[in-house]
């Protein structure tokens, strides 16, 4: 959905026991209808491709499913690229960690009002925040499982990008599968030798709260890479993403 040819929005649907579960719901259908308006920042670097088939929404319906079928939403953050489709969920419950809702709700800086949207969370959603404590996964501190799911899906705290940025981990039948959100852009930077190119590097500077957190989190990514039985991806990569979406059953 997004337009620049280097970027996608990568969400997730998982069916689980207790209903669908929907990681990251990208831009939402009112944005797209053009009743909603993107910041003028936004719209200038990204150059979003407003295509109502490719929302969350029309893409659940094609599946056979409804907005109700759809329980819970897990978000690796509240950005407006990443969250900006809650209100087209009515019903589900938000998943997010705790600093993320605190930074988005009492947004602020000029910044934080390009990355966030109130308007995505008006129709007052029945949040779930986590707090930064928990076990340890892979290597990560603090993971969490989320309130009524069971223990197949853990929130991973990434943070650096946003003020609670996190990773959301789906254990499968072939493994792990770590949705890492924006902790990095581009395959390259957590697997060597490729080089990223320089302007998603430049993006990532641009938006990040703590760089060297990020940075961290890159190399701890970068190090689980060459686990056997974990996979990692992210959210804007389309290599990943053409990856995964072929290897889907």
């Amino acid at each position: 959905m997004l337009g620049c040819p280097c970027l996608v929005c990568h969400c997730l649907l998982i069916e689980t026991n207790q209903g669908l579960v929907l990681v990251d719901t990208g831009l939402g259908t009112e944005t797209i209808r053009g009743e909603r308006r993107l910041p003028g920042g936004f719209v200038r670097i990204v150059k979003p491709r407003l295509d109502a088939a490719e929302s969350a929404l029309r893409q659940i319906i094609a599946l056979g499913y409804t907005a109700q079928d759809v329980r819970h939403i897990i978000l690796t953050h509240l950005d407006l690229d990443h969250a900006g489709g809650m209100a087209d969920f009515p019903a589900a419950a938000i998943h997010v960690h705790a600093r993320e809702k605190e930074a988005a709700l009492g947004a602020r800086s000029m910044q934080d009002t390009m990355r966030y949207r109130a308007a995505d969370w008006a129709h007052r959603p029945e949040w779930h925040t986590y707090e930064a404590s928990g076990e340890r996964w892979q290597g990560f501190e603090a993971v969490r499982q989320l309130d009524g799911l069971g223990p197949e899906l853990l929130l991973i705290p990434l943070l650096g990008h946003s003020a609670g940025h996190c990773g959301v981990a789906v254990q499968t039948s072939h493994g792990w599968l770590l949705h890492a959100g924006d902790a990095y852009f581009h395959h390259a930077e957590i697997r060597p030798p490729q080089r990223a190119p320089r302007a998603l590097t430049s993006i990532q500077n641009l938006m990040a709260v703590n760089s060297s957190a990020r940075l961290q989190n890159q190399r701890r990514l970068s190090d689980l890479a060459s686990v056997p039985g974990v996979e990692i991806i992210c959210s804007h990569d389309p290599y990943e993403f053409e990856k995964l979406s072929q290897n889907s059953p």
